[in-house]
């Protein structure tokens, strides 16, 4: 009979010890009027930066001086390839140096590979740090007849990232930017929602520039226009994106090296804000103390509804 009644208190302190875990709130969610914005620090030229420390940086909402609440390296990524369906199929030259990138990052990023077709992501390897399986995910785009909207795709791809904005979140897209469902001119309908729900989720959106297959996707003012949307995405997004003039590049290689070295140098800043009923952007600017260091980051921030 004791060794009963022991067992059963056992069962119960362990049943409610995996209840409590279960119903606490996750240590990666923000605490209420709390904001968190992935930064990047970058170095002169190609030079990789040193460490920042908090009290080397400055931070300022709509020009007002704010307190960060909190600094610290990135460590967990989660970077999800998106490659446009519509690409010429050459593309598949650069899968060399693409699965070269995935193999050369740290078990702490997680990958995903999805094709963008019909306005959605068709995911064909779920986030995974087996970067072998994201390797072996890559295959040769649809190319004509796959024709739709890249921003579209994002935001379907948006909604399927897992964390929240306590972790690193990245995008990739792989796409000539044009816009075949709303058109470019003067800018794709769906480029603006892409960017301000990139903002409020706290997803970084790189791009690489590569044409379309086809005469439609090659015509200069289409191109013009794709290469603008998808700067446009990235510098909201506080990313970059990497073209050469209208030509599909020799090997992305560079571009490639380069996004690994910014991945390697971001931050998680957290600070405390209050959008007011409804919620709203608040331009936000970083400055660094240390000499030779710059920060990229997304211009706006959304700073939350009180609750």
């Amino acid at each position: 009979m004791h060794m009963l009644r022991r067992s059963c208190f056992l069962f119960t302190v362990g049943a409610f010890a995996l209840l409590s875990a279960f119903l606490a709130p996750s240590a990666s969610a923000e605490a209420p009027g709390s904001v968190t914005m992935t930064v990047t620090a970058l170095g002169n030229k190609e030079a990789e930066p040193p460490a920042i420390n908090k009290e080397d940086v400055q931070f300022y909402i709509n020009k007002a001086h704010t307190q960060i609440a909190d600094w610290r390296h990135g460590e967990k990524l989660y970077l999800a390839v998106l490659i446009d369906d519509s690409l010429d199929t050459d593309v598949g030259n650069q899968w060399n140096d693409l699965k070269a990138f995935f193999n050369a990052q740290p078990s702490t990023t997680y990958i995903s590979v999805s094709y963008a077709r019909n306005g959605t992501a068709e995911v064909a390897q779920d986030f995974t740090n087996d970067h072998e399986l994201d390797a072996k995910a890559l295959r040769l785009p649809i190319g004509p007849g796959a024709f739709s909207s890249p921003y579209l795709a994002v935001l379907d791809l948006i909604k399927r990232m897992p964390a929240g904005p306590m972790e690193r979140r990245s995008i990739l897209l792989i796409s000539s930017g044009i816009d075949y469902f709303y058109g470019n001119f003067p800018e794709s309908q769906e480029v603006e929602p892409a960017y301000e729900r990139a903002q409020k989720e706290n997803i970084n959106v790189w791009s690489i520039y590569y044409p379309d297959a086809g005469h439609l996707g090659r015509r200069w003012f289409r191109t013009f226009y794709g290469q603008n949307d998808l700067s446009r995405l990235a510098l909201e997004s506080g990313a970059e994106s990497y073209y050469l003039a209208t030509s599909e590049p020799v090997t992305i290689k560079p571009y490639l090296d380069e996004l690994a070295r910014h991945l390697r140098n971001q931050y998680l800043l957290t600070f405390k804000a209050s959008g007011g009923p409804k919620g709203r952007f608040q331009r936000v600017e970083l400055a660094a103390e240390t000499p030779g260091v710059q920060f990229l980051h997304a211009p706006e921030a959304f700073l939350p509804a009180e609750k």
